[in-house]
């Protein structure tokens, strides 16, 4: 029997999807560990005689080490696009095979427009009193009270034009909403074809955005691009909002920004060293924060985890 490994199923969910039974009819045992685990060691030790290993995104690295110590390891899947939370050399010396599957941009960009209206519109803490028994408030002290705001005829910046950035884009001018872009040349020619307005100059778009939404990827020029600088330029009462790599933000600069008053909110799904490092922002007056959310749900599940067990399958009847 085949021991097949995911890793960090938080919810406990991944065995009830209709993509299991994708596994059916071959000799394969489900071992799905829903506790993440951070001490190297341990995860070695959890991951003993797995020969098929299932990753969901980047929640877990499979380092050398890891590698090394796992002589029974043959394959490992990434859900969704392949990202550097594995190392592919020591893979490729201990003749591991890696395979990914594809992205989706819909949920992401789905909760990014949540977030947006919720912050917008103070949701949650609306909601969070109304359950407390208070009406129509949204703090605890009356002489902190402010409203929330509508979006329309406002200015929504979105950094990076891609699959994501151009459905928020699309969401924000359905909304009524100015749309601005920034980013490289790719960005400029599909914002300016979808008739939104593109500003190279990056002070320039941050200052002008009531709404700035971060959707780069993540490599060594993206990384730490958006300064304090950046943030404190836009305007009173602005919002951040960031579902695509907390290393996007330079460390402690959405913080200090936010001390400054602006931005004078932000909403995040993204955070380093995830759980741990959500800390920082969980119960943050001026922040809307969610558990990385944003591939966390039913359909782009058994879309990720249809093809990662299709491979599975595959590795298995070969």
């Amino acid at each position: 029997m085949t021991t097949v490994t995911v890793l960090d199923d938080y919810q406990g969910i991944v065995a009830k999807l209709d993509a299991a039974r994708i596994l059916d009819g071959v000799c394969a045992e489900l071992n799905v560990l829903t506790a993440h685990i951070d001490d190297e060691a341990e995860l070695i030790e959890a991951l003993r005689g797995t020969r098929c290993l299932v990753l969901i995104r980047e929640r877990s690295s499979i380092t050398a080490a890891v590698i090394e110590a796992l002589p029974e390891l043959k394959l490992i899947v990434q859900t969704g696009r392949l990202s550097g939370c594995i190392d592919l050399e020591a893979c490729k010396r201990h003749g591991i095979e890696v395979r990914d599957g594809t992205g989706n941009p819909i949920a992401p960009a789905e909760l990014t427009w949540s977030l947006i209206l919720a912050a917008s519109r103070r949701v949650v803490p609306y909601a969070s009193l109304l359950a407390a028994g208070v009406w129509q408030r949204s703090e605890d002290r009356i002489e902190n009270e402010r409203l929330g705001r509508s979006l329309h005829g406002r200015t929504l910046g979105v950094w990076a034009h891609g699959k994501i950035g151009a459905r928020v884009a699309s969401f924000g001018k359905a909304f009524g909403m100015k749309v601005v872009v920034h980013g490289r040349e790719g960005s400029r020619a599909s914002a300016e074809q979808a008739g939104h307005t593109f500003i190279a100059d990056r002070r320039a778009f941050f200052a002008c955005a009531d709404v700035v939404s971060l959707h780069l990827r993540l490599n060594a020029d993206t990384r730490h691009v958006v300064t304090v600088e950046d943030l404190t330029a836009m305007p009173q009462d602005s919002l951040l909002v960031n579902t695509s790599r907390a290393e996007l933000i330079a460390p402690g600069a959405l913080l200090a920004a936010l001390a400054s008053g602006r931005p004078a909110q932000a909403a995040l799904d993204v955070f380093e060293d995830e759980p741990a490092g959500a800390r920082a922002y969980a119960g943050h007056p001026q922040v809307l924060a969610t558990p990385h959310l944003g591939f966390v749900e039913r359909d782009t599940y058994e879309s990720y985890f249809g093809e990662a067990f299709a491979h599975v399958r595959q590795f298995l009847l070969d």
